[in-house]
């Protein structure tokens, strides 16, 4: 009997490469993110390109994404300090026009998560001296 054979990657990591591949074909430099205990919530790609700045790219499955409790969390504080991130969902001119445009990573936010954390209060919390 035949074994089946296996995806070694899942669907993700095949935006990612095609993503690359086309980035990099349009002068980005890319840098993969490799995500352990410490790089919790991180996208998937850092990009930057000498006339287009930096963009930070998380790579989801159209239809079929979730975020990660860290990204819920992280994604949030890092737009309070101005870092955007954008959610590709393929290597296509269609999704590579979004890097031209605001940060779209609340478009992808699903109501059944509950509403975004209010960051400003948090970080007020933290932040504010009690006495």
């Amino acid at each position: 009997m035949g074994q089946i054979k296996r995806n070694r990657h899942g669907p993700e990591w095949y935006i990612q490469q095609n993503l690359i591949k086309f980035l990099e074909a349009r002068q980005w430099l890319v840098e993969h993110t490799h995500g352990n205990l410490y790089q919790q919530g991180m996208p998937d790609l850092f990009c930057n390109h000498l006339k287009w700045g930096y963009r930070w790219i998380d790579c989801k499955v159209k239809g079929r994404y979730s975020f990660t409790k860290a990204q819920k969390i992280k994604w949030p504080i890092w737009e309070s300090f101005g870092v955007g991130i954008w959610i590709l969902t393929d290597a296509t001119q269609d999704e590579y026009d979004k890097l031209f445009r605001p940060p779209n990573w609340r478009d992808y936010w699903k109501t059944s998560w509950g509403v975004l954390p209010d960051i400003e209060r948090l970080l007020s919390e933290i932040t504010d001296d009690p006495d």
